[in-house]
């Protein structure tokens, strides 16, 4: 592991060749642009892509993977995955990918704050196959989260069944035999501690219920800093919900064989998790 800057002058980048780089997204990490030149990465991840379309990274969406039926994209932190009501102006990643791509339909979505991997379709047909692949637990999901808290070293799977309103207004854990209730599994393990209370946690999905991993693992004493819904006390220790996407994989529905994604943490978690540490 070495700062990202060192490794992009050991390319034989200058400083002002590698600034431009990564502030236009030409740098990869994996699957997706980095821009923080400071950031610590494994040199054996980092692609730096002179053709790949100009992008401000944190801000606009990258589409990591196209073809004739679908797309994977990474959604940035504080942009809507579908319109809202009363938002007609917002921008929004599948109105995003439609004028990247020529058109495009939502197959599921992240929350406004999450950033993180998300799979459009390019037909009505791969929409609702890809739909399909949803409903049958299919698709490979995987979240990174920043929590308050040590996180238990061994793996903790969390199976219950989640509710609209569990009494609050909020969305929350019921009993099995609550009306409408959803079952909701979700398998966490410890990536990392940090700092002397919080740690990275790995959010592996078996079901995708709406707001499934920030209420799991608010339910078990560990929230995710900066949730202002289900994290008491910790609205206020990140600039924003500190909840990534980061790894998608899935069969092609349409015989393109297994396709698999994977992404660090984006610049402005990365830099909370050093500054905890």
């Amino acid at each position: 592991m070495g700062r990202l800057i060192d490794h992009l002058r050991s390319l034989g980048m200058s400083n002002r060749d590698a600034k431009r780089a990564l502030q236009t997204g030409k740098v990869y990490v994996r699957d997706a642009p980095v821009a923080d030149p400071t950031r610590d990465v494994d040199a054996a991840l980092v692609r730096v892509r002179d053709n790949a379309p100009r992008v401000r990274v944190g801000a606009d969406i990258v589409i990591v993977h196209r073809d004739d039926h679908l797309a994977v994209v990474f959604k940035p932190p504080g942009m809507l995955s579908v319109p809202a009501p009363g938002r007609r102006d917002a921008r929004t990643v599948v109105g995003e990918a439609a004028r990247a791509l020529g058109g495009a339909l939502p197959v599921h979505r992240l929350d406004e704050p999450t950033s993180g991997l998300m799979l459009v379709a390019r037909t009505e047909r791969c929409q609702l196959a890809l739909k399909d692949l949803l409903f049958r637990h299919d698709v490979e999901r995987a979240y990174l989260a920043l929590v308050r808290g040590r996180f238990p070293t061994e793996p903790t799977a969390v199976r219950n069944v989640l509710v609209r309103d569990r009494g609050d207004g909020r969305r929350g854990s019921g009993s099995p035999s609550t009306p409408n209730g959803k079952p909701a599994a979700t398998v966490f393990r410890l990536v990392a501690p940090v700092g002397r209370n919080a740690s990275l946690v790995e959010a592996r999905l078996e079901t995708g219920r709406t707001h499934q991993v920030r209420i799991h693992l608010a339910e078990l004493g560990y929230p995710v800093l900066g949730d202002p819904l289900y994290g008491e006390g910790v609205a206020q220790a990140a600039p924003r919900l500190a909840l990534h996407a980061r790894l998608l994989g899935f069969r092609h529905p349409f015989g393109a064989g297994e396709l698999r994604f994977e992404t660090e943490l984006p610049d402005d978690l990365e830099r909370l998790r050093r500054d905890l540490a």
